[in-house]
């Protein structure tokens, strides 16, 4: 397995290369995202595994200088999992210049949920994304389904801005719990790591009402979110959408739970597709 730094160094060695497949990836790794690197072993001919802390998605009051770097032991488990190349840029090498160019996702589906939570995350996430698609130029990039707008964000940019890339879209990681994966999961006490499956049971007990045709959505929705303030849990959101832009649930088609949720200090994420 190769690490490389720059983009100098990186062209050569993806030039022979027919399709090279991305895992792009902010560090502190775990299962989850060791699976994505197996996916993108199955979509192409070399696997290049990004690993940038990106601080255009953080927001003045979060984690970006704390954020766990975790670089040794992510090769380590990277090099395991059959990965080729690692691409671990610098913040200089990624951002030579104040950037003035940054790419600004449709609000309808960027300021909701997520965006409304964070303003600007999307904006960050859209511009680094299509900076290590130019880098890297990949045939394929995976992503996984946890971070569930993220995805639909990212589709959409490639097909508006019809990017030669297939979007792979993995399924979450469990444990054993029902905790989703998470790299955040790592700031959870040992009390609040046992009580983090919750959400998890709330998203599901919203999809099994779903499933035995309640349409009440705003109720259900607010239901979930009684559920888990009474667990002491802090709820930025949990809504009922349609899996293919976010829309309401009335316009119809596959829905999708999605909620985030403050436990203590840690925000967690989570999603169930119907």
């Amino acid at each position: 397995m190769q690490i490389i730094r720059t983009i100098a160094e990186l062209r050569p060695a993806l030039r022979a290369k027919r399709k090279p497949v991305l895992v792009p990836t902010m560090g502190n790794l775990h299962a989850g995202h060791l699976s994505l690197v197996r996916s993108a072993r199955e979509h192409g001919d070399l696997v290049v595994t990004s690993i940038f802390v990106n601080r255009l998605q953080f927001a003045p009051h979060e984690d970006f200088a704390a954020y766990p770097r975790t670089f040794e032991s992510d090769c380590e488990l990277l090099a395991a999992s059959g990965c080729d190349i690692v691409f671990a840029p610098t913040d200089g090498e990624v951002y030579p210049e104040a950037q003035g160019y940054t790419v600004h996702p449709p609000p309808a589906l960027a300021d909701i949920l997520e965006g409304q939570v964070r303003p600007g995350f999307f904006t960050g996430v859209c511009t680094v994304v299509l900076k290590l698609f130019n880098m890297v130029q990949p045939a394929a990039a995976v992503f996984g389904k946890k971070d569930y707008q993220q995805l639909l964000v990212v589709r959409s940019m490639v097909r508006q801005l019809a990017l030669p890339i297939e979007i792979v879209a993995a399924e979450t990681v469990r444990d054993a719990s029902g905790l989703a994966l998470s790299s955040r999961n790592g700031y959870l006490n040992d009390s609040h790591r046992a009580e983090a499956a919750q959400l998890h049971m709330a998203l599901s007990k919203l999809v099994l009402a779903a499933r035995s045709g309640r349409t009440d959505w705003q109720t259900l929705e607010r239901e979930a979110q009684e559920f888990l303030r009474a667990r002491g849990w802090q709820p930025d959101y949990v809504a009922m959408r349609r899996q293919s832009d976010l829309g309401e649930p009335s316009m119809g088609g596959p829905l999708v739970a999605l909620a985030a949720a403050r436990l203590g200090g840690t925000r967690l994420i989570d999603n169930r597709e119907i």
